[in-house]
């Protein structure tokens, strides 16, 4: 089992924050948010990451002897979504965790038994061009829908076992192959082939995962986090 974090962007609505600091390196209570990710990660027994970097890379160093994690460099993290960060890691795809690097995580999700490919989900309320899942009782994913409502929605935590992820790489080919990929998001590739694929929601706690999009979506994380203390 391994784990792929997605690390490589500028973070361009994090500014000025992220103007000398990738987005995955910002503090929160004085450790960087790729830090959580990565030690609840090593509490499961999961050592195998991929973190795939981009902007001021030579930052992420570090984390190459605190952790013995791999380092992918993405040159194109200017140029391209997330897409390409995947892309890049496609084959290392297959009972893996896929993580974007801009969520807090509050408490430790990852499990080292599971077995079907799953999109971790907390309910958010008044979202706004957010993508969301559609499921039923039996938690399989029907459909993902870019909507502003309220729901469950896609959180930045996956699980894909090997036969979804050879799948999805197959889909990862034709879309680069197509050179129609510059603004897509690698979840689109799940999005766009939900009929074809078996994925199921696990359900999570709203204050489970945090997504730190902006300065003002930080400045609300502290206080989250100050209001527990």
């Amino acid at each position: 089992m391994k784990a792929i974090i997605l690390a490589a962007g500028l973070g361009t609505r994090l500014r000025p924050m992220t103007e000398n600091t990738p987005k995955a390196l910002v503090q929160v209570n004085q450790k960087p948010l790729v830090e959580y990710q990565i030690e609840f990660l090593k509490e499961r027994g999961i050592d195998d990451i991929i973190i795939v970097v981009g902007y001021l890379k030579e930052q992420f160093d570090y984390l190459k002897e605190k952790y013995g994690v791999r380092l992918v460099f993405n040159d194109k993290y200017a140029d391209y979504n997330n897409f390409y960060s995947l892309y890049l890691v496609k084959e290392e795809l297959a009972n893996s965790y896929v993580i974007d690097a801009d969520n807090y995580l509050f408490k430790n999700m990852f499990r080292n038994d599971i077995e079907r490919s799953t999109y971790f989900s907390v309910y958010r309320e008044d979202c706004d061009n957010e993508w969301f899942l559609v499921y039923g009782d039996d938690y399989k994913v029907q459909d993902i829908i870019v909507d502003s409502k309220n729901g469950r929605i896609l959180s930045g935590v996956s699980f894909w076992d090997a036969p979804t992820a050879e799948k999805i790489v197959g889909f990862i080919d034709e879309a680069y192959a197509s050179g129609e990929f510059v603004d897509l998001y690698w979840d689109n590739m799940v999005k766009d082939n939900i009929k074809e694929l078996d994925v199921y929601v696990e359900e999570l706690e709203e204050n489970s995962i945090y997504e730190i999009d902006s300065v003002k979506d930080y400045q609300k994380l502290e206080k989250i986090l100050s209001s527990q203390k």
